[in-house]
């Protein structure tokens, strides 16, 4: 009861303080809201240093001209095989022309490569003889004379030719062999098989009969490992603030834990001012042990930090649109855990300062010095180099923001064992930082 009493004291102290409400509820929510309408589409996914090359595949297909029963030739799909085993290449497949043009317009694709409807059509066509396609001109290929086509963004040029220059290469792998390998075998259908075999050994090193690149250089073909398309898909955000975008599953958590240990600078101040006004020492003299009274200092601050995270949760719910994941009731010990862990830190620097002054200064330098090293101020762990990353397990921080990312932006399946590995790291954090809080303690000291 005499705990309560000294906790119900406190609280109301806490609440009646317009600073610790700025700084526990305010100052997140602005954090969260100016980072999620500044960082762009791909933030807290693994970055990608390939060239990216999109394309919008309209292509029809067309009969193989030298197997009349075998299956359509879909050249537009040989194109994107050959474009996504080139090294230092990833290819974007957009599902329609409109929203393609629409992502050139916004400036948020340099180019798009369209294959037309006939590609394949023109392509099979494509020939060195009289009645053929000659897509052969002095820049390369000729994509329009192929059906192909680059939508380009004006405004950026040099990616823009940078994309035509890497179709360009593909375009002359896929189609010059199929026209020398095409005209090849007319030869010996119209002069006969000596004549034919007679060049095939005046070019050794190369197999004027295939019509593949590899095939004409009599290179090993290269299997479809590592040839990963990916398909483009629209910004899962909307509106003004982007509402429901995947960002939020990242940034909410991390300002969540990283304001949970501001309850530093709250608690210290109060403690400041208890010394100073000699508060600690009644209570040092009135009929409470130690541990009551370091109880009483403890619960206030417990509720405090779960109520901040909590609502925290809650807002991003309803204002950012964040997803609570597949099994939001874990959430629940890992917002407990985290503000055990800040209570204790928050003891322990208040039970170490003695003056406003000091709980300010040091009070802030320990709190961002431990959100930089955890990855809370970049807003995503996986931003940091993987040493860091190991380094980082020395906070509390890092341990709270594995929970939440298993939560909150895993798409499966949560590891439950690795959230309830990092809960019980936080409390053995919460456990450490309360001892030595009970032994540096001193009630009766002034400022």
């Amino acid at each position: 009861m005499l705990i309560w009493t000294l906790a119900k004291k406190d609280l109301r102290l806490l609440l009646r303080d317009p600073r610790a409400m700025v700084v526990l509820l305010a100052m997140p929510l602005i954090f969260i809201m100016v980072l999620g309408l500044s960082l762009g589409e791909g933030f807290g996914q693994k970055p990608d240093d390939r060239l990216r090359i999109s394309i919008v595949d309209m292509d029809q297909g067309f009969p193989d001209p030298d197997n009349d029963d075998g299956p359509r030739l879909e050249w537009s799909k040989t194109v994107e095989r050959d474009l996504a085993q080139t090294a230092g290449i990833r290819v974007e497949v957009i599902p329609t022309l409109a929203e393609a043009e629409e992502l050139v317009r916004n400036s948020k694709r340099a180019a798009v490569l369209v294959f037309g409807p006939k590609f394949s059509e023109q392509v099979s066509r494509s020939s060195f003889l009289r009645g053929g396609v000659n897509p052969l001109f002095r820049d390369g290929i000729n994509l329009e004379e192929l059906d192909l086509r680059l939508v380009r963004d004006p405004t950026q040029l040099t990616a823009s030719s940078i994309i035509e220059q890497v179709g360009q290469v593909t375009m002359l792998r896929v189609v010059l062999p199929w026209m020398i390998g095409r005209a090849f075998e007319r030869i010996g259908d119209r002069l006969g098989n000596i004549m034919q075999r007679a060049l095939q050994q005046m070019f050794p090193s190369y197999d004027l009969t295939g019509k593949t690149w590899a095939a004409l250089t009599r290179a090993p073909e290269r299997s479809n490992d590592g040839a990963e398309v990916t398909h483009y898909e629209p910004p899962s955000g909307s509106g003004a603030l982007n509402r429901g975008a995947y960002r939020y599953q990242v940034l909410v958590p991390s300002y969540i834990v990283m304001f949970a240990y501001f309850l530093v600078l709250t608690v210290g101040w109060l403690f400041v001012a208890e010394r100073r006004q000699g508060t600690l020492k009644r209570l040092r003299a009135a009929p409470l042990s130690h541990t009551e009274i370091l109880a009483g200092k403890l619960l206030p601050c417990f509720l405090m930090s779960l109520a901040q995270g909590v609502f925290l949760l809650v807002a991003g719910k309803l204002l950012f649109g964040m997803s609570w994941g597949a099994q939001p009731w874990w959430l629940l010990p890992v917002v407990v855990t985290t503000s055990l862990s800040a209570m204790g830190l928050a003891l322990l620097v208040a039970s170490l300062a003695r003056t406003e002054a000091q709980v300010a200064i040091y009070g802030t330098l320990l709190v961002l010095v431990l959100a930089g090293l955890s990855g809370c101020l970049m807003g995503d762990r996986e931003l940091m180099p993987e040493n860091m990353q190991r380094i980082s397990l020395i906070t509390p921080h890092a341990w709270a923001l594995l929970a939440y990312k298993q939560l909150l932006a895993n798409p499966g399946e949560p590891n439950v064992e690795l959230i309830a590995q990092a809960c019980g790291m936080l409390v053995v954090f919460a456990l450490g930082f309360i001892l030595l809080a009970w032994s540096f303690l001193r009630l009766d000291d002034h400022a």
